[in-house]
């Protein structure tokens, strides 16, 4: 593995303006469907940073103590994207490739946020590489700020 630098990032604020997204709780029966997303979304960075397994998940047993904190967004049958909210973290904030490039990212995002505001005021918090500059510029304009940074 390459040494690499992570931003750990806070957001102080309340609820963000609504957005009327319906997520669903992580169901077994999209399993397949979100490792190979999850694995597309997170292989380039893996490769580039050489963090081993390239493709993380390969059984649903790697949920089994997350799932419940897992929320889908879906079209039709189809995962557009997914996010996790494990008390005042977000955490595996992933967009289908096929549906990039729409604002999914933010709506997830802002989501999360109103998610976790029903049931603590608490600094939201959330870890991303900084190679990830997509994700660190969406972070930061959504109000989250660098609050360390951490040598890998």
């Amino acid at each position: 593995m390459k040494s690499f630098y992570v931003y750990e990032m806070e957001y102080t604020g309340g609820k963000t303006a609504s957005n009327e997204l319906e997520m669903l709780p992580f169901c077994d029966e999209y399993y397949s469907q979100y490792e190979k997303i999850y694995n597309e979304c997170f292989y380039d960075m893996r490769k580039a940073l050489e963090i081993k397994p390239y493709n993380f998940y390969s059984d649903i047993r790697q949920l089994d103590s997350k799932k419940k904190d897992i929320f889908l967004l879906m079209d039709g049958g189809t995962i557009i994207g997914s996010v996790g909210c494990y008390g005042a973290e977000i955490d595996d904030l992933i967009v289908n490739k096929k549906y990039q490039g729409n604002g999914y990212g933010k709506k997830l995002l802002m989501w999360a946020v109103n998610h976790i505001r029903e049931f603590t005021s608490e600094p939201i918090t959330l870890t991303v590489a900084e190679w990830n500059q997509r994700a660190v510029k969406l972070y930061t304009r959504s109000g989250f700020v660098i609050k360390k940074q951490l040598s890998m």
